[in-house]
C-alpha cells in the first residue's frame, strides 16, 4: 500500500501528521542518530538506561566534550534527565560529574544491578533500544577501528515507545524490588520500598 511521500518524517500526501518511524541502526549510526541528534534535541524529557557507564565524549560545537556536559546543558534548559545504570561509574566519570554542578541536583540517577537493557527515550516520542552501553566504545565518538559492533532500532512508533518507557518506569518505581534476590548488591530498594516491603505508588 502506498503511504505517501516522506520528508523529514512527515507525510506530504496526507494531512501533515508525522509518519511513525522504525529503523535498524548499527555502529556509528547509533552515535549520530541517537546521541548527536535525538538526545541533543530533547525538549522535555530524556531517559537513559545502560548496564555499563563510562566517561563518554561526543562532538559538540566543533570540539569533543564529555557527554555529561550535554546532560548538564539539557538540565539547564529544564529537561528532565533520568539515568538508570547497573554499576557505579569509574573515577573519570565522577571527575567530570563534579565539573558540572547542576548534575548533582538535576540528574536523577538510579542504580540497579539487574539492569542490562540499553535504551534511550526522548520526550516520550523517540526511543532507541539495542546493544550499546553508554560508553565510548558503545555510543561514543570512537574511531571505526576501535568502537564496538553494535545494533539496535530507533522508533517513533507510539506503542513501542510506550512499552520501552513502561519497562524503564517499572524498574524506576521499584516494581520488582520486593521480590528481588539481589538486594545484597543494591541500596536503592531501601529508599524505594516503604516499611511494609511493597513498592511505593
Amino acid at each position: 500500500m502506498q503511504r505517501g511521500r516522506l520528508w523529514g518524517g512527515w507525510n506530504l500526501d496526507g494531512l501533515g501528521e508525522p509518519e511513525a518511524m522504525l529503523k535498524f541502526v548499527a555502529d556509528r549510526q547509533i552515535y549520530e542518530e541517537v546521541l548527536c541528534t535525538a538526545v541533543a534535541d530533547a525538549r522535555r524529557q530524556l531517559w537513559l538506561a545502560t548496564a555499563d557507564l563510562k566517561d563518554l565524549h561526543v562532538h559538540k560545537a566543533g570540539r569533543m566534550a564529555p557527554f555529561l556536559e550535554v546532560l548538564s546543558d539539557l538540565i539547564a534548559r529544564n529537561v528532565e534527565v533520568r539515568l538508570l545504570h547497573a554499576k557505579e561509574p569509574g573515577p573519570r566519570f565522577r571527575a567530570d560529574f563534579d565539573r558540572y554542578r547542576n548534575l548533582a541536583s538535576g540528574l536523577e540517577r538510579m542504580l540497579c544491578p539487574r539492569v542490562h537493557l540499553k535504551t534511550v527515550v526522548v520526550d516520550g516520542r523517540f526511543a532507541y533500544l539495542g546493544s550499546a552501553n553508554l560508553t565510548g566504545a558503545g555510543l561514543g565518538a570512537k574511531s571505526p577501528r576501535r568502537r564496538n559492533f553494535e545494533a539496535g532500532i530507533v522508533t517513533t512508533d507510539a506503542t513501542l515507545v510506550e512499552q520501552v518507557m513502561e519497562q524503564f518506569d517499572g524498574i524506576w518505581r521499584g516494581d520488582h524490588c520486593s521480590e528481588c534476590d539481589r538486594k545484597e548488591f543494591c541500596d536503592e530498594y531501601i529508599d524505594i520500598l516503604p516499611a511494609g516491603g511493597e513498592p511505593a505508588s
